[in-house]
């Protein structure tokens, strides 16, 4: 795409505007770093066009307190005080998980899981976010605790203009034919390499 324009113009009846503001299905995967970093720095444009932003993070503990969550936090209060931006939340699984029981075992996690796709559902159908961060939502796909099937219906049918961004690896076929921006992370160099763990500011 040089210049930032498509290489072919399909002749599907839509104008140039229609086309652009055409909502996004992206999916972030593959083995290396930097699939959650990509879709916050998405979030942060769309925050600054005003958009309402939904994040909700999969896997990670409720007890691990990621520095993009303090600045999204952040730039939520300072909607609400200024109107700048747009409104914020953040749900996290497990623990953090505002429509789940602290739970402990595997079955315990997966009907989690399914209880977060289902209030995520919930929201798609009454538009209540103008872009989703669903972080590392590949897991419980891959893992088989939530219908990719289902996700990927829904995601095809969600009213709108939402966008939705999905990080993790192993994302599964069905979900990524059903992308229109798909991203494989691969590697060609890390610090762990040569032995070096992560750490303050670029890791967390």
């Amino acid at each position: 795409m040089p210049q930032g324009k498509p290489g072919v113009v399909p002749d599907d009846g839509l104008t140039t505007r229609q086309r652009r503001n055409r909502p996004i299905l992206a999916v972030h995967t593959g083995p290396m770093k930097g699939k959650s970093t990509a879709a916050f720095g998405m979030a942060l444009r769309a925050w600054n066009q005003g958009w309402a932003i939904g994040v909700f993070q999969f896997v990670k503990s409720a007890k691990w307190r990621v520095g993009e969550e303090a600045a999204f936090r952040a730039l939520g209060g300072l909607h609400e005080q200024t109107g700048q931006g747009g409104p914020v939340e953040w749900h996290k699984m497990g623990e953090g998980w505002s429509w789940a029981r602290k739970r402990v075992s595997d079955a315990d996690h997966a009907e989690s899981a399914r209880e977060g796709w289902a209030e995520i559902k919930r929201r798609l159908a009454g538009e209540r976010h103008d872009f989703y961060v669903l972080d590392e939502f590949t897991y419980p796909l891959h893992w088989g605790w939530v219908d990719v099937d289902d996700v990927v219906t829904t995601l095809r049918e969600r009213p709108g203009r939402q966008h939705v961004v999905i990080t993790g690896r192993n994302a599964p076929q069905a979900l990524l034919d059903a992308a229109d921006l798909v991203t494989e992370m691969t590697k060609v160099k890390h610090p762990m390499d040569a032995g070096q763990k992560g750490q303050r500011g670029i890791e967390w």
